[in-house]
C-alpha cells in the first residue's frame, strides 16, 4: 500500500483525542484499562467456547467469531493510541495509515454481518425450532461467516483503494486518534467527491442491509413470542434475544451517527466521541453482555475453573 506518484505525504501526525497535557495520563490509564478488559473478555470467551463442547452450537460459533473480530479491530488502533498518549509527536507512516484504515474497515464490516447472522440464528431458533438443525447446519453457519468476511474484504478494499488515489500535499495532520475515512478526506488537496460517494454507498449498504435484516428478524421473532401462551415461555424467549439486541443497538447506533452524514456535518469532537464508543466501548461491552446474562457461559466458566 505505497503512496501514489502524486502523493507528497510520507507520514501523518495524529492529534489524538485531546491536546490538553493534564488529560494525557488519565486517558492513558482509562483506555489501557478498557483495552485490558477487551482483550481478557474476548480471549476468555474464545477459550471457553473452544474448550467446552456444550458451547459448540451455531449461536456460540457466531459469538466466537464476534469475539475474534472485537479483539482484532480494537487491537488495530488501541496500542498506537496508548503510545500516542505518552509521546510528544504522534507520527504514523503513510503505509501504516492505509494499512490501519484497511483492517479497521475490514473488522468493522465483518462485525455488521456477524451480528446479522446472529439475528438470523435467533429467528431460526425461536420461529422454526423443529427445523433449527437444518436451517443452521454447520455448512450454513460456515457460509454465513465466510460471506461476512467476503463483504468485509470488498468494503475495505473499496475504502482503501479510493483513499490511495487521493493526493495529500502539505497538510498531514489528522485531527483524530487513528486513520479514519472522514479525517483523511479533509486533508486531500484533490477532489474527494468519488470517495464521499463510495463512503455513502458502501457504508449505507453495510449498515442499512444488516439493520433491515435484523429488524425483520426481530419483528418475526416478536410476533412468534406473543403467540406463546405461558409467561415463562415468553420470558425465556425474550431472554435469549436481549443480549443481542443490546449489542446491535450499541454498534449500529454509533456507526450510523458517525458515517451516515456528510463529512462536513458535525464537529470533529463529536466524531471522536462517537468513534470511541463503537471502537472501544462496544468491543469491551460485548463479552460482558454475552457472558453476564448467559447461563450457558456461566456454567461453562464454572466447569472450566473446577477442572483446575
Amino acid at each position: 500500500m505505497a503512496p501514489g506518484n502524486d502523493s507528497f505525504v510520507t507520514e501523518f501526525i495524529l492529534l489524538g483525542l485531546t491536546d490538553r497535557p493534564d488529560l494525557q495520563l488519565p486517558l492513558f490509564l482509562l483506555f489501557l484499562g478498557m483495552y485490558m478488559i477487551t482483550v481478557l473478555g474476548n480471549l476468555g470467551l474464545i477459550f471457553l467456547i473452544t474448550l467446552n463442547s456444550n458451547l459448540h452450537t451455531p449461536m456460540y460459533f457466531f459469538l466466537f467469531n464476534l469475539s475474534f473480530i472485537d479483539l482484532c479491530y480494537s487491537s488495530v488502533f488501541t496500542p498506537k493510541m496508548l503510545i500516542n498518549f505518552t509521546s510528544k509527536k504522534n507520527i504514523i507512516s503513510y503505509m501504516g495509515c492505509m494499512t490501519q484504515l484497511y483492517f479497521f474497515c475490514f473488522f468493522v464490516i465483518s462485525e455488521c454481518y456477524v451480528l446479522t447472522s446472529m439475528a438470523y440464528d435467533r429467528y431460526a431458533a425461536i420461529c422454526n425450532p423443529l427445523l433449527y438443525n437444518v436451517a443452521m447446519s454447520p455448512k450454513v453457519c460456515s457460509s454465513l461467516v465466510l460471506a461476512s468476511y467476503l463483504m468485509a474484504f470488498s468494503g475495505a478494499m473499496a475504502h482503501t483503494g479510493c483513499m490511495l488515489r487521493l493526493t495529500f500535499c502539505d497538510a498531514n495532520t489528522i485531527n483524530h486518534y487513528f486513520c479514519d475515512v472522514h479525517p483523511l478526506l479533509q486533508l486531500s488537496c484533490t477532489s474527494t467527491y468519488v470517495n464521499e460517494l463510495v463512503v455513502f454507498i458502501v457504508v449505507g449498504i453495510n449498515i442499512i442491509v444488516p439493520s433491515f435484516t435484523i429488524f425483520v428478524s426481530y419483528c418475526l421473532i416478536l410476533t412468534n413470542i406473543l403467540q406463546i401462551k405461558s409467561t415463562e415461555g415468553r420470558s425465556k424467549a425474550f431472554s435469549t434475544c436481549t443480549s443481542h439486541i443490546i449489542a446491535v443497538s450499541l454498534f449500529f447506533g454509533s456507526m450510523s451517527f458517525m458515517y451516515l452524514k456528510p463529512s462536513s456535518a458535525g464537529s470533529m469532537d463529536e466524531e471522536k466521541i462517537s468513534s470511541v464508543f463503537y471502537t472501544n466501548v462496544v468491543a469491551m461491552m460485548n463479552p460482558l453482555i454475552y457472558s453476564l446474562r448467559n447461563k450457558d457461559v456461566k456454567t461453562a466458566l464454572r466447569k472450566t475453573l473446577s477442572r483446575r
